[in-house]
């Protein structure tokens, strides 16, 4: 059994694309491509596809991932494209690799989210997010399906910076405007209680009364490990490129030395 281990988008109007809608979207694009799935067993069997720390609905990606198993093997890159013409634009399958490493939703424990928070001014955003910074603890409250949670947004954010122009996303942009606009650009661990892009600016509300006109436009630039050492979120595709390198070098050398 062969498992492919892909990166996709969620850009423009499709960033408000439920997860089970991108499920049954994804679902019609294997039979679509005519992927040799592997399907679990039982009454009611299903395509072996592993999500892993999908995007809120509402927030655009540059980088969400799943891991999918083949009964047949296919080369990774040609199975992109052929699930990335399958479906519509916007849902992009943007990298594919074999997966030769255990452990893919392990390596997702940071992500990097892009907020663009038009009509406020970025001095102000500067200043709020300067508050924010500094302070020890920010407690926010969220609804959820057992009521309303309190927690610390604070602890989970690694870094948040308010950005110039020529830092930003710039392919994203949802809605331009010649409005004052503001740039945030935020690193946070994934800890439980997951803390979100939107805790974040409930956060920059309660420290400094930061309230942006119109929801923020919310992009999640990249997920994977935290490295401590460079403050960098890393690619999690690339042990599985580095294990596929090793084994191809290998295998010259191998036959080298083999006996005649």
């Amino acid at each position: 059994m062969q498992r492919i281990r892909l990166r996709y988008t969620k850009r423009g109007r499709l960033r408000f694309t439920s997860h089970r809608d991108f499920q049954r979207a994804f679902e019609r694009a294997l039979r679509r491509a005519e992927v040799p799935m592997a399907y679990s067993a039982g009454f009611t069997p299903h395509p072996k596809v592993s999500y892993a720390n999908a995007a809120p609905t509402g927030t655009g990606s540059e980088a969400e991932y799943l891991e999918i198993a083949l009964t047949e093997p296919r080369d990774p890159e040609q199975l992109r494209v052929l699930l990335d013409e399958s479906l519509p634009a916007g849902l992009d399958i943007v990298d594919a690799v074999e997966a030769r490493t255990s452990g893919l939703a392990d390596r997702l424990t940071a992500s990097v989210w892009e907020l663009r928070l038009d009509g406020v001014n970025p001095a102000d955003a500067g200043r709020a997010v300067a508050a924010f910074t500094a302070a020890g603890t920010v407690d926010v409250q969220r609804k959820t399906k057992n009521g309303v949670r309190t927690f610390d947004a604070r602890s989970a954010v690694v870094s948040l910076e308010s950005l110039d122009g020529t830092e930003t996303h710039s392919s994203q942009a949802d809605r331009p405007t010649d409005q004052p606009c503001a740039i945030l650009r935020l690193v946070v661990r994934h800890v439980t209680p997951a803390v979100r892009p939107d805790d974040v600016l409930s956060g920059l509300r309660a420290v400094a009364d930061l309230a942006p006109p119109v929801p923020a436009a919310v992009t999640r630039l990249a997920q994977g490990l935290f490295d401590e050492e460079t403050g960098t979120v890393t690619d999690p595709l690339a042990p599985d490129r580095e294990a596929a390198k090793a084994l191809t070098t290998a295998a010259p050398a191998a036959a080298a030395t083999a006996p005649a």
